[in-house]
């Protein structure tokens, strides 16, 4: 049996990782709080980001290629000052 570990620091397998997103954990975020993975060192949340699928960003795809990320639709509005 061989194990893949995606969090060394805290001995997380991707099995577990694929077993806590098929019990619902849709987000790295979810996945730390049932198992802790990418809580201390951080260099597994790519990984269980590309396990839930969620490894590419279109914003950061865009940037790659020299285009503005920021469609007009999601400009930022800014709102006047409170008083």
């Amino acid at each position: 049996m061989i194990r893949v570990y995606v969090c060394s620091c805290f001995g997380v397998t991707e099995k577990q990782v694929k077993e806590h997103a098929e019990a619902g954990a849709s987000t790295p975020r979810q996945i730390a709080s049932a198992c802790k993975a990418g809580t201390d060192c951080g260099s597994c949340v790519r990984r269980i980001q590309a396990i839930l699928g969620r490894g590419s960003c279109p914003r950061r795809e865009l940037l790659d290629q020299g285009m503005p990320a920021l469609a007009a639709e999601d400009a930022v509005v800014e709102l006047p000052e409170a008083a």
